[in-house]
């Protein structure tokens, strides 16, 4: 069972409402979920829930993580396949799930999935090696020297490395939130 209330729509404060609102009503809201992530009781699920509990805290991290799913410069498979990686890291059952069935959708298969799992760079995506190595590094503590930045920056630039890091660490925030409140994925 999560911990924590799972908030229902007609109980929240108004900011909590707003925030709820700007969540289902933003990119998240697709032909797949027209209502965003939400349940069949309309409660949002997911790190979403829990970013109500703090309107003030939760819009700015819930729009940083739109910012970073929808108007990054980081091809969509790219950005999963790191999402992937953090999930690993974290063991995070919750973002695994989710961000598989995203990248499905773009066309990852369960044997990329397992290459992430066990921490390497999948064969069908050499492209993804210079995000998933910066990745790999953020996470394990072991930032790049000046040759590897150099090198990283030759290879993805300035703009993605900052993307990159800036993805680690939401979809990292979000795993220890997950955890802590022990959301589950939905069956």
């Amino acid at each position: 069972m999560a911990r924590g209330p799972l908030l229902a729509p007609a109980a929240l404060t108004a900011e909590q409402r707003a925030l709820y609102d700007e969540i289902c009503g933003g990119p998240r809201a697709s032909a797949e979920r027209p209502a965003g992530p939400v349940d069949a009781s309309g409660a949002l699920t997911g790190p979403f829930n829990a970013m109500l509990y703090s309107p003030a805290v939760g819009a700015p991290l819930q729009r940083l993580g739109a910012a970073l799913r929808y108007s990054s410069l980081l091809p969509d498979v790219t950005r999963e396949l790191v999402i992937l990686a953090v999930a690993a890291h974290h063991d995070s059952v919750y973002e695994r799930a989710a961000h598989q069935r995203v990248a499905a959708r773009l066309g990852v298969d369960e044997e990329a999935f397992v290459a992430i799992e066990a921490g390497e760079t999948p064969a069908a995506y050499p492209e993804a090696a210079g995000a998933l190595e910066l990745a790999r590094a953020i996470l394990a503590g072991t930032l790049p020297d000046d040759d590897e930045f150099e090198q990283l920056q030759e290879g993805l630039g300035d703009a993605a490395i900052f993307e990159l890091s800036t993805l680690v660490g939401y979809y990292s925030t979000l795993a220890t939130q997950l955890t802590l409140f022990d959301v589950r994925p939905l069956s």
